[in-house]
């Protein structure tokens, strides 16, 4: 049955919709049904807009206060904000918020630097610039042992004496990643371990150098609160990595 219905489906009339009439082809083509639902569906849309409308406007207490209501004021029909003649805050209030940002940056930053001397500390990080030398002292028995002992020798076979100052690997070694018997796993994971701890310390350096750079900006706007009425000539703009610079006019101190 289903192949006759199939068949005769084929053989049954198309029932397709009629155009617009020649004498009304002046008027566009003919609305069709799909075009009318749409059309329909966003006139209902605004209707019941506008109804909601209507009736939060009837709702309304005209005697209900709007704190926005202070601040703005209705020009050619449209609310604006009004323009406030009094600042929000006085000189000496705008001195002490800057004061006390100051120093909470100062805190930060002298608490990045603690972190970094703790790091330093622990990954036993010793200061390339010390002029201390490292001495390695040989006791002997008497004056036949000192002309026997070859120093030279003696350190050919204890390198370890020589050359840096200790064991641990150097920044250009952790940037290349070149450790020594990485296939022990206990040296391994101990080599991981303290590459992360120089990441920690790379990025705890580069924190310590952007809050240095935020207290430098804050300070330099503090004096320009500061001395207002002092003449001064701005040198170079403040850029990311540096303050502002200026040159002040030489002021003679009585």
């Amino acid at each position: 049955m289903s192949s006759w219905k199939n068949a005769n489906k084929t053989r049954a009339r198309s029932h397709r919709e009629r155009s617009q009439l020649e004498s009304r082809a002046h008027l566009g083509a003919l609305e069709k049904k799909k075009d009318y639902k749409v059309r329909a569906l966003d006139y209902q849309k605004k209707q019941n807009t506008l109804k909601v409308l209507q009736r939060r406007a009837l709702d309304k207490n005209p005697d209900e206060f709007y704190f926005n209501m202070v601040k703005t004021e209705k020009k050619d029909g449209v609310h604006q904000l009004r323009e406030s003649t009094e600042p929000e805050h006085t000189e000496e209030q705008l001195k002490l918020m800057c004061t006390q940002d100051e120093r909470y940056v100062n805190m930060k930053r002298s608490s990045e630097l603690k972190k970094i001397e703790k790091l330093k500390a622990s990954l036993h990080m010793i200061d390339s610039n010390s002029t201390v030398q490292n001495k390695h002292t040989i006791f002997v028995d008497g004056k036949r042992q000192a002309k026997k002992f070859d120093a030279a020798k003696y350190f050919n076979t204890h390198p370890a004496l020589v050359g840096r100052k200790h064991n641990r690997p150097t920044l250009e070694a952790l940037q290349r990643g070149d450790f020594a018997n990485l296939d022990d796993p206990e040296i391994a994971s101990g080599a991981a371990k303290r590459a992360k701890k120089y990441e920690e310390l790379k990025k705890r350096i580069e924190r310590e150098r952007q809050l240095s750079i935020v207290a430098q900006k804050m300070e330099r706007k503090k004096h320009l609160m500061k001395d207002k009425d002092v003449k001064r000539e701005l040198v170079t703009e403040e850029t990311k990595d540096a303050p502002s610079q200026y040159m002040w006019q030489f002021k003679r101190k009585r």
